[in-house]
């Protein structure tokens, strides 16, 4: 299984496709024949007007780092690249004219790919350190974590429930339909050991310490070879597909719940920048922000032509790992069935309810402070996120 590493701590956090465990992918840079592969030529595109012509307000480069190889989760922000970006499949990253409405912003956007790329480094770590970067993908529980030292301002949510789920066999337990239920009747939980939820699902009594195994490492061997009596985590963009139809052990269907249904309500990957670089980025994110919100918008109602764009990005990068065109397909079908991309509360797209992310900061502090590392005395919502940048007009 292709594995990502939580961003809180150095640790294998959450499969994103089916293939090879996560030991495999430490070697994955080294795959790379070092060569940069700009595919078909892209075409000269008509230059965009008004507010869609970010010449002069955002950098000439707008670079984004994720914390993962290119996928449909993130495609309506790969969907600004076009259908032929360059791939330099050395460093794992697609570059393009900025592309809206077939249109060219007058800047570059470059997509830079993390996890195995980077060491598996937290995204916050690595703005810290590369001011190349100009925004970051980072979840809530990595910016509550990180707010005393790496602290980062979400100013656009793609994906407004987090996709992380605890699955298990529908055939080897019937009777469960719920993580209380996998609590309740003392089975083992595979996770990767340290990702933030856990320590959720344990101090709130959903699950026991005694039941949980932190020594998931994205191998589907475990869970197949038990016949389904352990349960796992994993994404429910992601492993229901994998299991019923890559993984060649199992191909059976399987049942979860999302994690977001259990009170751990964070918002899974963010754009976000540094603080420092506010007053500097305001009138580009004036302008950005609202882009992301209508390629997002846009992604959704028609995927084929990006997800046909990140399976190839995937092909080229050899990750070893294969995303098919199918995989894609299904991952854009469940950010909509189970509402991972949907409206914000205030029926925006991307934007945020600062009462749930309070929520988070005060369901992290004690657990933060169990592992040793303090929150910020005085953290607040509005430290970590803000709709300032977002265009209420947009929703799907």
């Amino acid at each position: 299984m292709r594995t990502r590493r939580s961003t809180r701590r150095r640790r294998p956090a959450a499969p994103l496709a089916a293939g090879l465990a996560a030991v495999l992918l430490a070697a994955l840079t080294a795959c790379s024949d070092g060569a940069s592969d700009s595919g078909q030529a892209a075409p000269s595109l008509p230059a965009a007007s008004g507010k869609d012509d970010l010449r002069g307000v955002c950098p000439a480069t707008v670079t984004l780092q994720m914390n993962w190889y290119p996928q449909a989760e993130h495609g309506g922000l790969y969907h600004l690249l076009g259908s032929s970006p360059k791939v330099d499949t050395s460093r794992k990253t697609l570059t393009a004219p900025l592309t809206v409405d077939g249109h060219d912003t007058g800047v570059t956007f470059q997509i830079r790919s993390g996890g195995p790329v980077t060491g598996f480094q937290p995204v916050s770590t690595l703005m810290a350190s590369d001011p190349s970067i100009t925004l970051g993908v980072v979840a809530t529980d990595e910016q509550v974590a990180q707010a005393g030292t790496h602290r980062l301002q979400a100013v656009f949510s793609p994906m407004d429930v987090n996709p992380q789920i605890i699955m298990w066999s529908p055939q080897a337990h019937p009777e469960w339909k719920s993580i209380a239920d996998i609590g309740r009747a003392g089975a083992t939980v595979l996770y990767a050991n340290g990702v933030p939820f856990m320590d959720y699902l344990t101090g709130s009594g959903l699950l026991r310490k005694s039941q949980v195994d932190g020594s998931y490492d994205g191998s589907p061997a475990r869970f197949a070879t038990s016949g389904g009596k352990v349960a796992q985590q994993g994404y429910v963009t992601n492993e229901p597909y994998a299991y019923e139809h890559e993984v060649t052990a199992w191909h059976k269907p399987v049942a979860f719940q999302l994690v977001h249904d259990t009170g751990y309500a964070i918002y899974p990957e963010s754009v976000a920048f540094r603080p420092a670089d506010k007053a500097k980025l305001a009138p580009c994110l004036k302008r950005l922000v609202p882009i992301f919100q209508r390629s997002t918008a846009e992604y959704m109602r028609d995927p084929a032509s990006t997800n046909a764009m990140i399976v190839d990005a995937v092909k080229r990068f050899n990750t070893t790992a294969a995303y098919t065109a199918e995989h894609a397909a299904f991952a854009h079908d469940a950010l909509a069935k189970y509402g991972i991309v949907r409206n914000g509360a205030n029926g925006v797209l991307g934007s945020f309810d600062t009462s749930r992310v309070a929520k988070v900061i005060g369901l992290l502090r004690p657990l933060e402070a169990r592992n040793g590392k303090a929150v910020p005395a005085g953290l607040a919502a509005g430290d970590l996120v803000t709709d300032e940048f977002l265009d209420p007009s947009v929703h799907l």
